[in-house]
């Protein structure tokens, strides 16, 4: 572990200018915290108050973390920071952090880093860059278009080799293939046994026959076994876009509850205003 915070004072935004000012403290008593990984940080809701700056190890930001299947926002490495919103409207946390690896972070109290941030400025806009560049990022992938047809998208990036084993699984699984089938079986006999009698191509028990159609099953069976494949990574694309829209309808409903609470909260302080 570090025993100082000099890889640490500077973020990424920062570096767009000529310096890169210092995110810390000129201090080396800050206190650091870790933690193991697949540990969480904080979960969505908690209190908060303070922000962390990642020394070593990597952390992800997920949103509803208390879900079956959280919606991952950002992997973040070491410089980086998180856990920054609640310095500036001390509400609860808005995400969820966990721990992707084992963890050492750098914390900052909320004091200590306003006393901080009133003599560099500068500081506090590079942080607000950052966040409204991972403001940009939530935004569009939560206003974007979630439903989509994955059916459709597949079958337009097939290649022959694709759409080949695509035709002979839907051709064997059919009554046409069965009656092709019986219909050969019938003229190849009829021809060996009657008409070909005297000089047959292929007399009886067939052999010639028996040998097309072992070459035939032989190679349907990974011709259809490619286009099963290919339908297996269409249920997982379907499943992975329902997902997606089930998760774009949870953020609108809480989002709409969340507006309607506001709303009656609003009304009812413009009733009682002594209240």
């Amino acid at each position: 572990m570090m025993n100082d915070t000099a890889s640490l004072r500077s973020i990424p935004p920062a570096a767009e200018s000529n310096h890169r000012e210092p995110l810390l403290p000129e201090s080396n008593d800050l206190p650091r915290r870790s933690f193991r990984a697949g540990q969480t940080i904080f979960r969505q809701g908690d209190a908060g108050g303070t922000m962390y700056v990642i020394e070593s190890g990597e952390v992800q930001i997920r949103l509803f973390g208390d879900m079956a299947q959280a919606m991952p926002l950002q992997d973040l490495r070491p410089g980086e920071f998180f856990g920054e919103m609640s310095m500036f409207d001390r509400r609860p946390r808005s995400a969820s952090a966990y721990a992707l690896s084992d963890v050492v972070v750098v914390e900052l109290h909320y004091d200590t880093f306003t006393d901080f941030l009133s003599s560099r400025p500068q500081v506090a806009m590079a942080i607000f860059r950052t966040l409204s560049e991972r403001l940009r990022v939530t935004n569009a992938m939560l206003s974007g278009q979630a439903a989509r047809n994955v059916d459709d998208e597949l079958d337009r990036s097939r290649n022959w080799s694709e759409r080949l084993s695509d035709a002979v699984a839907r051709l064997n699984g059919s009554w046409v293939f069965i009656g092709i089938l019986m219909l050969a079986i019938s003229l190849w006999f009829l021809l060996n046994s009657f008409l070909l009698a005297a000089a047959p191509l292929d007399p009886y028990p067939y052999q010639f026959f028996n040998l097309i159609l072992g070459v035939l099953v032989g190679l349907q069976g990974p011709i259809i076994m490619m286009s099963q494949n290919r339908q297996a990574i269409k249920e997982r694309a379907r499943a992975d876009t329902d997902y997606r829209v089930n998760l774009k309808n949870e953020l609108n409903i809480e989002k709409i509850v969340r507006e309607l609470e506001d709303l009656r909260t609003e009304v009812r302080r413009q009733r009682n205003p002594s209240g």
